[in-house]
């Protein structure tokens, strides 16, 4: 569920806020900035399944209080509440681990009902919701093209619903292009997660090391970008172009299992998606000249593996 990229981004994410506060940071205070970072995340893509899943679920609501107006018409008693029984939202709603962190977050009292019954009604409108009530038979394709709807469709595109996680989530903005993929691919495979711990070991393992390592190596990465920077001045460059700049000559150098192309093409993606418009050409010819001089002085030991870890 989460990548190496995601882990990737979370760990820039901590080393940029590590360098604003670098001043008063404490050695025993990094991992515990790691952690706030993963939690965050945690924490919004949990929402984000939560508001989708009561969205779902507002039908069953709407049924019952149509049914107990005064005089309900015969539309009022004749609610179709198929998609409260949406096999995908079941699987979500019973999941253990997301109970948890909805019940510690308290993301009742964080829903915005208005905006939801909004949205559901919305929902209720659409050609693809009148397409799947009329469809008796539940198939795994239908039940998640749906849920998927709900989200991609009626949420993200939503200005109102966007201005509510801006004020819920400090991380929206940062984490709004991860949160897409995230969250659809959980969609696929909602069984394969625990929200309370969404890193496997082997992964929180990486994203400590990577994190402790370009601290650690800032010195030495730093002496081998900056004579590369040419007509560059190191204090005027994007702070966050520095920190991917150091996190791949860490990754080159202190990761024998990452192959050298892929550090490579990550951090150009991630110069691309969270610095500057030219951040990502200027990225990669740091990185590759770099990487060269490092391999004709055979600084870099790579393990080969058919399957190498990204």
């Amino acid at each position: 569920m989460i990548s190496r990229r995601n882990i990737r981004v979370k760990v820039m994410q901590s080393l940029y806020a590590i360098d604003s506060l670098k001043a008063s940071i404490k050695p025993k205070e990094i991992d515990a900035i790691l952690q706030l970072k993963i939690n965050q995340t945690r924490n919004l893509f949990c929402y984000l399944i939560y508001f989708t899943s009561e969205v779902a679920r507002y039908a069953e609501l709407d049924a019952h209080l149509k049914a107990s107006k005064h005089l309900p018409t015969a539309q009022d008693l004749s609610i179709n509440t198929k998609i409260s029984g949406n096999e995908l939202l079941w699987k979500i709603i019973d999941n253990k681990s997301f109970q948890e962190v909805v019940e510690k977050n308290k993301f009742s009292n964080d829903i915005n009902r208005d905006l939801l019954k909004k949205i559901y009604n919305e929902l209720i409108l659409t050609q693809e919701y009148k397409e799947y009530i009329e469809t008796q038979t539940r198939e795994k394709k239908s039940e998640k093209k749906i849920i998927e709807f709900i989200f991609s469709n009626l949420m993200l595109p939503n200005e109102e619903f966007i201005i509510h996680l801006e004020e819920l989530f400090i991380n929206w903005d940062d984490d709004a292009l991860l949160m897409q993929t995230l969250v659809l691919n959980y969609f696929n495979k909602p069984t394969e997660i625990s929200f309370v711990n969404i890193l496997s070991q082997e992964k929180a393992d990486f994203a400590k090391d990577l994190l402790r390592t370009v601290i650690e190596k800032e010195n030495y990465s730093l002496e081998l970008i900056k004579p590369k920077l040419n007509n560059w001045d190191a204090d005027r460059i994007a702070s966050l172009d520095l920190i991917i700049l150091q996190m791949g000559v860490c990754e080159f150098l202190y990761f024998d299992t990452i192959p050298t192309k892929v550090t490579i093409n990550e951090y150009i993606d991630l110069a691309k998606e969270y610095s500057t418009p030219q951040s990502g050409q200027f990225v990669n010819g740091l990185l590759d000249n770099i990487h060269k001089d490092l391999m004709n002085d055979n600084l870099i030991s790579k393990k080969q593996f058919k399957n190498s870890k990204i």
